[in-house]
């Protein structure tokens, strides 16, 4: 049975009984898009299918680094760290090709956890659209540098002078693809058994940086596509001695890490409500209002889309990233950028988001803002022509300089609150304030550089 045809309890079990497991996976993604799981027993997995089980609400309640927010939102230490009910999604069920037949199953959070579940977060958003007679598609694209390293020399190392998987700028590079083919072709093999196949794979400008093109799905498909190829894509480098990073900025010498997500909606009769050939550009007055809400809400929502300390040092002006909530036609140094084609290509590209963005929560920000602006008709400004880096643009439309400043917007925002629930605002907030006092508390070789000596 292949793992894509699971669709039921009887189908779970029939594969789990097919394939003479003992074990399988199960993951949950947590604030920061961290995959965080276990193996379950054959006869656990099968008792838990219909009911969930419990799991450490502290997954929703700790950092990348397994540190306990020091402020008390969704749980903490006064609640006692309780079970949290996590469900198994029945359809999620997947290959894992590098481990010898294994399963794994996508688990996501109920009850009062659903709230601030990142998946259950985008579900809300989603529904929204269903109410207003609306289907999302999505896709999301990475860029994320491979190193010649290990999870060891890294650390020996300090993260300083890594080796790079290819040396040089070889943009678009053919030579590099062919010489390194048999990582590419792992990798396009993995993300084909794993149901979150590529559509385009090429190298960019950078040494040993590739950007990966997944091919569009229904809105929460995507997000669980891209969720799971930040994942197992780490996981194909490490066993190949390499290892991935999806930082927003590993290096000022190159251009940040994108991860830019593509948006269209479809009608009930599953045409293009994007697409308008009587208009300019063929942008119907609802893709105009689309782009208008995602444009007035960005600097609200920036938080949500550019979710830790490093994504601000990517959003600087003249390295492919955008610095305000500016859209454009065609035009890529836009935060939101147009691309016109017919019924079936009309979308939304949201650049502001970058390679660490968490896909549950950053396509929720996009689609519901976007959302937004349809149900206010808000109009967006005149399309930006030229660089956006030297328009004038209102005020009101820059965005946050720093996390602390984009949770601070986030907390105020009445939109936000709106689309996503005060419980998910408030939590995911506080996440965003304790990554920043997290970072204040490091000394970095720039300051140390700067003032050891001379100050």
């Amino acid at each position: 049975m292949d793992a894509r045809f699971v669709k039921t309890v009887t189908d779970a079990k029939t594969i789990v009984e097919d394939r003479g497991l003992s074990y399988v996976k199960v993951g949950v993604f947590d604030i920061d898009g961290v995959l965080r799981g276990k193996y379950l027993s054959k006869e656990k997995f099968f008792g838990i299918l219909e009911t969930g089980f419990g799991l450490c609400d502290v997954v929703l309640g700790w950092d990348v680094n397994d540190q306990i927010y020091d402020k008390e939102s969704y749980t903490g230490w006064a609640t006692g760290y309780p079970d949290a009910q996590v469900n198994v999604v029945i359809d999620s069920c997947r290959e894992l090709p590098m481990e010898d037949n294994m399963l794994f199953f996508l688990l996501e959070f109920g009850d009062r956890a659903a709230e601030v579940c990142p998946r259950q977060t985008l579900k809300r958003v989603i529904a929204r659209a269903a109410d207003m007679g609306l289907t999302a598609t999505a896709a999301c694209e990475f860029e994320f540098f491979l190193f010649s390293e290990t999870p060891e020399t890294v650390r020996e190392k300090n993260y300083t002078n890594l080796t790079n998987f290819t040396p040089g700028f070889f943009g678009y590079s053919l030579l590099r693809a062919s010489v390194e083919s048999d990582f590419y072709e792992q990798l396009l093999s993995l993300c084909t058994e794993m149901d979150m196949a590529i559509e385009g794979l090429h190298t960019e400008t950078g040494p040993g940086v590739l950007e990966a093109a997944i091919a569009y799905d229904e809105a929460l498909n995507a997000a669980d596509k891209g969720a799971l190829f930040k994942t197992f894509t780490k996981v194909l480098a490490q066993k190949n001695q390499l290892m991935a990073t999806f930082m927003a900025k590993w290096s000022s010498d190159y251009a940040g890490q994108s991860g830019h997500i593509h948006l269209s909606l479809a009608g009930k009769d599953g045409s293009s409500l994007f697409f308008d050939d009587s208009k300019d550009h063929n942008i119907s007055d609802t893709m105009r209002h689309f782009i208008g809400g995602q444009q007035k809400l960005m600097p609200e929502l920036l938080a949500m889309v550019a979710p830790t300390i490093n994504s601000y040092s990517r959003l600087v002006p003249g390295f492919w990233a955008p610095t305000d909530a500016s859209w454009g036609i065609e035009n890529r140094t836009c935060a939101l950028r147009a691309i016109p084609g017919n019924a079936k290509s009309q979308r939304v590209e949201y650049r502001i988001s970058a390679a660490d963005m968490n896909p549950y929560i950053a396509i929720a920000a996009a689609l519901g803002s976007g959302l937004w602006g349809m149900e206010n008709k808000i109009e967006p400004t005149e399309a930006v022509v030229g660089s956006s880096y030297e328009q004038d643009l209102p005020a009101e439309l820059a965005l946050p300089q720093t996390l602390w400043d984009a949770a601070q917007a986030l907390k105020a925002s009445d939109a936000a609150r709106n689309l996503f629930g005060d419980a998910f605002v408030d939590h995911y907030a506080i996440t965003r304030e304790f990554e920043e006092r997290e970072f204040r508390k490091a000394i970095t070789s720039w300051e140390m550089e700067r003032y050891f000596e001379i100050i």
